[in-house]
């Protein structure tokens, strides 16, 4: 009495004939896809291409999905991190109390960076570490975003063509376009100490205590790689 004050006679009808459509799309899905898995077994690539052309359009995008995951867990395998990076990462991830899986791209990024800009990449590091803490959200009160806190109205010019919203928030992207800036600032103020008191926005501080801050930091990263190399 409840179910069928609850459903319409033609509402059941309806149902029944959305399931036996289901289960027809399912028996007919499976038996594709066993026939596409024995061709590519004996190596018929062209009937697997062909078989392609008639699965639903959902299943080959997910299996396109699936292959860039792949390349990219590729790509970071390829871009393993060389010894001196990996000490100075175990010393950060115990100084800042950050995962070392969470810290593993942002030390490959700028160790990327450092080889296309002839930077030092425990440089780069020891300026997020100064500037943020490692704190991928930081803003400073005059605007100044992300882990080497860049302002963004000075460098959207550096950003790559595939930024995504808040490029400055994204940590690999603000490594990134940190990374030119500190380069362009040494280049422009005659080196490393002139650069980074520019970076840091304190270029008419006599007594430098920016980057003797920043220098100072990177000789404690400079130390915990060497520690990892003779142990």
């Amino acid at each position: 009495m409840f179910a069928t004050t609850l459903f319409h006679p033609g509402m059941s009808k309806m149902t029944s004939a959305v399931l036996a459509l289901i289960q027809k799309v399912l028996m007919v899905s499976g038996f594709v896809l066993l026939i596409a898995l024995f061709g590519a077994h004996v190596g018929q690539a062209a009937f697997v291409e062909g078989l392609k052309s008639v699965l639903p359009k959902s299943l080959l995008v997910a299996e396109e999905e699936v292959d860039d995951e792949v390349d990219i867990a590729a790509e970071a395998k390829a871009q393993a991190l060389s010894p001196r990076m990996r000490g100075a990462l175990e010393y950060v991830s115990k100084r800042y109390h950050v995962s070392n899986a969470a810290l593993q791209p942002i030390f490959a990024t700028a160790e990327v960076a450092g080889r296309e800009l002839r930077l030092d990449p425990l440089l780069i590091i020891a300026v997020i570490g100064v500037e943020s803490g490692f704190n991928p959200l930081s803003q400073s009160v005059v605007g100044a975003q992300g882990l080497m806190q860049v302002m963004p109205r000075f460098h959207l010019d550096k950003l790559p063509s595939d930024a995504g919203a808040l490029p400055f928030f994204d940590p690999l992207t603000n490594v990134q376009v940190g990374a030119k800036v500190l380069k362009e600032s040494i280049h422009r103020y005659g080196g490393v100490e002139g650069g980074l008191q520019q970076f840091g926005g304190a270029i008419n501080d006599p007594d430098r205590r920016y980057s003797s801050k920043v220098l100072a930091e990177r000789q404690r990263l400079e130390q915990a790689a060497q520690r990892l190399r003779s142990a």
